[in-house]
């Protein structure tokens, strides 16, 4: 981290007026001299790009933003990227876009914000409002502590232009012009707050919600560019796992950290972050379904129960489990029970094809647990029928199946139940598939040996016209496969 001095702040104290009037004017701060106020505005090279292709993406974003403008003819529609938010003082935690902004945009610039202007004749003009250069005639990317001099190159408005294939305005500008705003206005709220003023009386929380639902539904089905980015996600994930299991040692305990360290270092090189706080859970902490503290350590004859995924570049995220045993090697209880959550996934995965109810993979992993559990004589006298009917199965296997993915990890969340968890699934339709039996240390129903034991399987399954593609076969799951999987990389 640089300092938080800068020249601005150690400069002479006989600045002249002129130069104190222009920064106060500009909104920053700091008196200068003469002398060096000059000498910073000369002398600096001519960076602009020109002749720049549009992103990858950029057809999809255009193709987004149509069909977002014919759900809502007539009216103004706002969406934010967000602004960076404190993590403590004057530290941030790094800037993350709001999803949907990013889905209609490609771009990842902080304070940005989308508007789509209705047309006279129908239709829509989008504008993407974003930050420009930091003006070097006024001082402003030095004297401004987010200058561009500190905070690094910006592109300019006419770059943006170019990659965006759409029209870039300053956002400083916005808020007056939004101000002046009449007529209907949906305003994806929450995340600039800025604008949420700029708009106070102007939108109601119930247009609010149904722009947020309308947002999220749009992005159910994926087009083939997301398709090919969560393919590469899962990709990167597997080479994480790979990594995770080169640092494991089998004869010494490993930290849960150095587990976490180990897969955020290629989510790093691979993508932009990990694509949610990784779960490595060793041992009994893989019965905590959201285990992050990640403060414990791995023990030889224990499993390491891995939850990560890699956020590519383009913010799109993989989501995978994988249940380890950490010395290479299940041991027969292990096993069984990997087994039967295996049996489990693969029911779920069969049931995962177009014009299936999204919720019948869920139903079908359930009843294959609930199976085994009765055939182990968890549920007493009770028929594996009776139990599944009474749900005594979530006991042990806790959560639901699976979840939509994308952008978010747990992607699409705004849907209306009738279009997600009561719907029909589609070509296009990307979710994960991850069912799991988890034995509290202190449940005094199951037998002791069973006490302290998670196990999950996770991977990300795409909809397709024949059925279904699983986009993280790379990964084992099968025990045996597994185990020799393992062995390989230990060489």
């Amino acid at each position: 981290m640089v300092a938080a001095e800068t020249a601005a702040e150690t400069a002479a104290e006989s600045a002249a007026e002129t130069d104190e009037s222009r920064a106060r004017k500009n909104g920053l701060y700091g008196r200068v001299s003469v002398e060096l106020a000059e000498n910073m505005r000369q002398g600096w090279a001519d960076t602009e790009r020109r002749g720049l292709e549009p992103i990858a993406q950029a057809a999809y974003t255009a193709r987004r933003r149509t069909e977002l403008s014919a759900r809502f003819p007539g009216e103004l529609l706002v969406i934010p990227a967000g602004n960076p938010k404190v993590r403590a003082n004057d530290t941030a935690y790094p800037f993350r876009p709001s999803s949907d902004y990013v889905y209609l945009t490609g771009d990842q610039s902080q304070d940005a914000v989308l508007v789509l202007e209705p047309g006279r004749y129908g239709g829509h003009r989008a504008i993407a409002y974003l930050l420009p250069r930091s003006d070097r005639e006024s001082g402003e990317f030095w004297l401004d502590y987010h200058g561009e001099l500190w905070d690094g190159r910006r592109n300019s408005l006419a770059e943006n232009e170019q990659l965006l294939g759409l029209p870039c305005r300053d956002v400083r500008t916005l808020a007056e012009r939004l101000g002046t705003a009449d007529g209907p206005v949906r305003l994806l709220r929450g995340y600039d707050a800025g604008i949420d003023s700029a708009l106070d009386g102007k939108v109601t929380a119930e247009h609010d919600d149904e722009f947020r639902v309308a947002l999220s539904e749009m992005r159910l089905v994926k087009d083939e560019w997301e398709i090919a980015d969560l393919r590469f996600a899962c990709e990167a994930t597997a080479m994480g796992f790979e990594d995770v299991v080169r640092a494991l040692s089998s004869a010494a305990p490993t930290p849960e950290r150095l587990i976490e360290g180990t897969f955020f270092t290629r989510a790093r090189i691979e993508g932009n972050d990990v694509g949610y706080a990784s779960i490595c859970a060793a041992g009994p902490h893989a019965t905590t379904l959201h285990w992050v503290r990640n403060d414990g350590e791995t023990r030889p004859g224990d499993l390491l129960l891995l939850d990560a995924g890699v956020e590519t570049r383009n913010l799109y995220t993989a989501d995978i489990t994988r249940t380890l045993p950490v010395d290479g090697r299940f041991t027969p209880l292990q096993r069984k029970i990997y087994e039967a959550v295996y049996a489990a996934q693969e029911a779920g995965i069969a049931a995962v094809k177009p014009g299936a109810a999204y919720r019948d993979f869920h139903e079908a992993a359930q009843w294959v647990l609930a199976e085994h559990l009765a055939a182990w004589g968890l549920f007493g006298d009770r028929s594996a029928q009776e139990a599944y009917e009474l749900g005594l199965q979530r006991r042990w296997t806790l959560a639901g199946t699976g979840h939509m993915l994308g952008l978010d990890v747990h992607d699409c969340a705004k849907a209306r139940t009738e279009m997600y968890v009561d719907g029909t699934l589609e070509p296009g339709m990307v979710l994960t598939v991850e069912p799991g039996l988890y034995f509290q240390a202190d449940d005094l129903t199951v037998p002791e040996e069973y006490r302290g034991i998670g196990i999950r399987i996770e991977d990300d399954i795409l909809v397709t016209e024949e059925g279904n593609e699983n986009l993280s076969a790379g990964l084992p799951r099968e025990a045996d496969e597994v185990e020799a999987w393992m062995s390989r990389l230990r060489v």
